[in-house]
């Protein structure tokens, strides 16, 4: 089996584990960065049960490029679902590491106003060393956006970005490679001034 072949098999195996673990929500959704959507992927229902981010974090190192194996130092995530899962995946990695790589690190960024925020402690961890950082859902990729420009402020390197689930709606780029495991190609986001259903008074969805 070639590996885009192996990729494949371990990516139509999550889809399908995201739809049995009914990770897919229908609504009015506040997405927390100035869009509103139809559709919310529910990361939680994935989150409830430890046994089942592990499986979902070895998917994912199932379909890391090597060179992201290669050069990643430290693993960083944002609160709280990336946070869970890039703790994960770092343990993960250095399960499986050579002895001549150096042990693979993690970093969280916290949450406050609606933004990442990046503690002095790991901001000090990041300098000078490269960082891949990971979340549950990429849906504009604006959170990733604001988790590299604090880990460049950090003096640290972001090689590249993954996630478990891609809407595929991306408007920020950030010139690195994004490696999704399961790509889901989601109704239209609206920025939150222009809201069709803020207009219509449909109340914001609440779970």
């Amino acid at each position: 089996m070639t590996q885009n072949s192996r990729h494949d098999e371990v990516r139509a195996r999550a889809l399908e584990d995201m739809r049995r673990f009914e990770v897919v929500m229908d609504g009015h959704f506040d997405y927390g960065n100035g869009f509103h959507g139809k559709l919310y992927l529910n990361p939680h229902k994935l989150f409830q049960w430890p046994s089942t981010i592990w499986r979902v974090a070895q998917e994912l190192i199932d379909v890391m490029p090597s060179d992201f194996i290669d050069q990643t130092q430290v693993v960083a995530g944002p609160a709280t679902g990336g946070a869970l899962l890039a703790h994960t995946m770092a343990g993960l990695l250095d399960g499986r590491r050579p002895m001549t790589h150096p042990p693979y690190s993690f970093a969280p960024f916290g949450h406050q106003e609606g933004a990442p925020t990046l503690s002095p402690f790991y901001a000090r961890s990041m300098a000078g060393r490269r960082v891949l950082i990971v979340d549950d859902v990429r849906n504009t990729g604006t959170t990733f956006k604001r988790c590299a420009d604090l880990v460049a402020q950090a003096g640290g390197t972001v090689i590249g970005t993954m996630q478990i689930v891609d809407r595929c709606h991306a408007c920020v780029s950030l010139d690195v490679p994004n490696v999704a495991l399961v790509e889901y190609r989601a109704p239209p986001n609206y920025p939150a001034a222009s809201c069709p259903m803020c207009a219509a008074r449909v109340p914001i969805t609440s779970f």
